[in-house]
């Protein structure tokens, strides 16, 4: 994700996530702040940034001297979560950083339980 003056990067299997803000409204129709809202066990927001996955070890690698490898490709398992997906997580494992004014929230791969995508072209049978 770039920003004005900034580049995030997101290593590992890890998410940037554009929370909910705002007031939510209760099923009895009463307004919830912010501050209630972040109390809770799961929240929800976009995906704006996706990490490339965890490393595979390649097993014909010498692992003896690795730093004498000059062409070392790594290879990762690529995290299910693509960018605009809607995810809700444990608001546990969530960590808040900031950008330039803008909030967001950095969650491992293993704290989001279920992914929400506008495209359902696979399931289409």
């Amino acid at each position: 994700m770039k920003s004005k003056n900034k580049q995030v990067i997101v290593v590992g299997d890890r998410v940037l996530i554009r929370s909910d803000e705002g007031e939510k409204k209760s099923a009895a129709g009463l307004y919830l702040p912010a501050s209630v809202l972040e109390k809770q066990d799961v929240r929800g927001g976009v995906v704006v940034e996706v990490g490339p996955g965890i490393p595979l070890g390649n097993p014909d690698e010498n692992i003896e001297e690795p730093w004498r490898q000059k062409d070392k490709k790594v290879n990762y398992i690529p995290p299910q979560a693509e960018l605009g997906d809607y995810a809700l997580f444990l608001n546990k494992a969530a960590i808040e950083i900031k950008v330039e004014d803008q909030a967001f929230l950095i969650v491992p791969q293993s704290a989001i339980l279920v992914l929400i995508r506008d495209d359902l072209q696979g399931l289409a049978d």
